[in-house]
């Protein structure tokens, strides 16, 4: 079955700019971080008695291949609108394609739902963004010191073990089928994509 619509899913590690590039395709952009666990969602890893939001298993993959699902088939799905600083999701919004072949899911775990969404059909194009480890540390600090999204020390700890865990990172989105590309290639892949009417990934 050939569907309307297709995804490209864009990951890569926290604050090297996936929001950004998404934008720049000019194409849809659904927002996979609102797709988190609640806080209080018993599921949710822990690590050294702390919430692991690092780990897959703080995200909810099932509900963002769904809604992915929705969106190739039918152009529109409800979505969750997640507060980070609360930790939990604080409504739902209609998230909707028009005309637009394409569309870009970005998040960190984005990767995850690789496979899935090329066994479904779903899937035009997945990319790990890579960029130099240091402007992703000092761009993810700014922005979520910008947003208050914890304390100045809490993220200053937090972004510098991730700074340290960038590459393992990387390796593992990469393994999940994402191909690793810097910004401007993955701009130029989606503008080939449209341009050859986004076929879909098969292997």
């Amino acid at each position: 079955m050939i569907h309307p619509h297709q995804v490209v899913l864009l990951a890569g590690p926290s604050g090297s700019g996936k929001s950004y590039i998404a934008q720049q395709t000019g194409l849809p952009v659904l927002c996979l971080d609102d797709f988190y666990k609640d806080g209080d969602d018993p599921t949710l890893p822990r690590r050294n008695g702390q919430i692991d939001w690092e780990s897959p298993d703080s995200w909810d993959a099932e509900a963002a291949v769904e809604v992915i699902d929705q969106l190739v088939r039918h152009g529109r799905a409800d979505v969750p609108v997640y507060a980070i600083n609360e930790d939990r999701r604080v409504a739902t919004r209609c998230f909707e394609l028009a005309s637009s072949p394409l569309f870009v899911a970005e998040g960190i775990f984005a990767a995850e739902i690789a496979e899935e969404c090329r066994r479904r059909g779903l899937l035009a194009g997945a990319y790990a963004l890579r960029r130099p480890r240091s402007a992703t540390f000092l761009r993810r600090l700014a922005r979520d010191l910008a947003e208050q999204r914890k304390g100045p020390r809490v993220l200053l700890l937090r972004g510098v073990a991730l700074l340290r865990a960038e590459p393992a990172v990387l390796r593992r989105q990469t393994g999940l089928g994402a191909e690793a590309a810097r910004g401007r290639d993955v701009l130029r892949r989606v503008a080939r994509l449209l341009a050859a009417g986004h076929p879909p990934q098969t292997g």
